[in-house]
């Protein structure tokens, strides 16, 4: 694997051709060329190439790509095969839902504990996992060292939190409380803004009844 610095912007593109080439592997489909793989992302074959050369060389000349290679190349680049052990923090509403509906070993992750502070959700289980008090937190992270905690708390009690979760060697944070965190330098944060997304959709809509209005 070549050493540099590999940019933000493809960062956030390896999932996108994980997810597609996993799609593309469950059809049964073997191979594909950049030109067709960049046609159904809405991205340019020079662009897949590129990003791709960041990691070594894939594909052949005349070939393409060997759709479950590339697949296991880009899930080792991303990590998936390592396994990371992750906890949620908040088992309410939507902590419950992703306990219930979001598929953590598919993205490379273990999990089987959450956390929180309600009685009547302590103890209990929520899809095979286990729900335990925040009074067990410390023990827990000393004993099995989760790298990732997802937050699901209210927004008051969110910064107190990532900061005791980075004391506790937590090196990740996906964050769902709508609060900007400010975390030390070893920690890594991605922001997940529901809102953001649905204004972005809301411009769109709009913009586009204005080009109508104006035809």
């Amino acid at each position: 694997m070549k050493k540099q610095h590999i940019s933000d912007a493809v960062i956030r593109r390896l999932p996108r051709y994980y997810r597609y080439l996993d799609e593309l592997h469950s059809r049964g489909i073997v191979r594909i060329s950049s030109s067709m793989l960049g046609k159904r992302m809405g991205i340019t074959a020079s662009q897949i190439r590129q990003d791709l050369s960041c990691f070594g060389e894939f594909g052949q000349q005349g070939y393409g790509y060997n759709i479950m290679e590339l697949r296991a190349e880009i899930g080792h680049i991303l990590g998936v095969d390592e396994q990371n052990r992750l906890i949620i923090i908040g088992a309410g509403h939507l902590g419950h839902a992703l306990l219930q509906n979001f598929d953590f070993a598919q993205a490379g992750f273990r999990l089987d504990t959450a956390f929180d502070v309600s009685e009547a959700l302590i103890g209990t289980e929520v899809n095979g996992v286990a729900i335990r008090s925040m009074d067990e937190l410390d023990g827990y992270c000393a004993a099995v060292r989760p790298a990732v905690a997802v937050l699901t708390v209210p927004k008051s009690a969110a910064q107190e939190i990532a900061d005791r979760l980075a004391a506790l060697g937590v090196s990740g944070l996906w964050n769902f409380t709508n609060v900007e965190l400010s975390v030390a330098e070893h920690v890594f944060v991605e922001n997940v803004h529901f809102a953001d997304s649905l204004l972005t959709l809301s411009y769109r809509i709009s913009k586009k009844s204005e080009a109508e209005n104006e035809s």
